[in-house]
This record gives C-alpha cells, sequence and structure tokens, in this order.
C-alpha cells in the first residue's frame, strides 16, 4: 500500500456551468483532510481551486498552495492556507507542487488543467518519478478525454502498461483507494531501433 502524505489537485480556476464541479471539488478537499492527506494545489482562491481548498480547510486539513507572483498582485492567493509559495513562473509552480506531492488528482478544468496532468502522467511515463497519476471523472466530465488516450492506445501511441498507470475513477474514496495500491510499469517508454 502506497504512502500518501500529500496529493497535489489539479482544477479549473472557474466554477464550470455544472455546480456539481464545485461541490465535487470541495467534497474532494473534505476527503483528503478527513484522511489526513496534505493538498497541494495552485494557490488560488477561485473556481474550483477555491473549492477543493475551502473544503480540505474547513475539515481541518493541511493545504499548501504554489502560486506565481504574477496572479499573486491580481489577488487570487488564498489566504488562508497552511502555506503559500510564490514562485516567478508556471513551469517553477508545476515543478515545486510535483516535488511536494505523493500522487496527482486532476478534476474538471481547462487548458491549464490538462497541462498539469499530462505532464506528470508524462513524467510518471518516463520514470522521472514514480507517483500515482489519477482523473477524477466528475459527472463524466472527462470521458471524451479518456476516451481519446483510449484511442491513442489503440494506434500505438502509448503503451497499454503507460495507459494502465492511469487512474480514472468517477468515486472518491474509490480513487484514494486506487492510488494507494498503484503500481508503477516496469517497461522502458523508449524502443530499441530494432524493437520498431
Amino acid at each position: 500500500m502506497k504512502e500518501l502524505a500529500s496529493i497535489a489537485v489539479y482544477c479549473g480556476s472557474s466554477p464550470g456551468t455544472d455546480p456539481l464541479y464545485m461541490a465535487r471539488a470541495r467534497d474532494f478537499g473534505r476527503l483528503l483532510a478527513s484522511e489526513g492527506i496534505a493538498l497541494v494545489y495552485g494557490g488560488g482562491n477561485v473556481g474550483l481551486m477555491g473549492a477543493v481548498a475551502d473544503g480540505a480547510l474547513r475539515a481541518g486539513g493541511e493545504v499548501h498552495g504554489v502560486i506565481t507572483e504574477a496572479l499573486r498582485v491580481k489577488e487570487l492567493a488564498h489566504i488562508e492556507l497552511t502555506s503559500l509559495v510564490v514562485v516567478d513562473t508556471m513551469h517553477e509552480r508545476k515543478a515545486a507542487m510535483a516535488d511536494r506531492a505523493d500522487a496527482f488528482v486532476a478534476l474538471p478544468g481547462g487548458f491549464g488543467t490538462y497541462d498539469e496532468l499530462f505532464e506528470v502522467i508524462t513524467w510518471t511515463q518516463l520514470g522521472i518519478h514514480e507517483k500515482p497519476c489519477g482523473i477524477l471523472n466528475c459527472g463524466g466530465f472527462f470521458d471524451e478525454l479518456v476516451a481519446f488516450i483510449d484511442k491513442a492506445t489503440a494506434a500505438g501511441f502509448v503503451k497499454q502498461a503507460h495507459r494502465d498507470t492511469v487512474v480514472v475513477e468517477a468515486d472518491d474514496a474509490t480513487m484514494l483507494s486506487r492510488l494507494r495500491a498503484w503500481e508503477p510499469a516496469r517497461i522502458p517508454k523508449i524502443v530499441n531501433r530494432d524493437q520498431r
């Protein structure tokens, strides 16, 4: 069983059009707090980012934010966090979040969420880290994205063993159980010329 002291959550800085997304973000934050798992996230006080942080904080959990100076000066930083790290660039922000987390979970969001998610999935695939990556499929939000990942796998661009390392779940508690039970793929990403 994998020890999960902290989980980085990637999600939207917007609330989305369905109230379900904000509710599920708050619920996931509360669950992390109840399980004694610290939340690592982008440090914002708006949208799903603010909701997941508020959910964890109201339940007595630890919440660690990482935000850029440019976003902080726009008054988007959450002021009630356990800790807030301010960095210069988005690249530094993503690296700092990855360093502080034992696992990664994406909730609904936009381009930034997908960028963060696919970067840590790629790092897992390449063996840069051995940390599980999950997609919390709230209300079927990620159905088409998961179908696209499966299409890329069927087309030979993603190995099935690497696809299998991406945890996709609709239920919060099941997501945590699967992240704890996760094992990395033990096959290389890069193939030799004679294997092409």
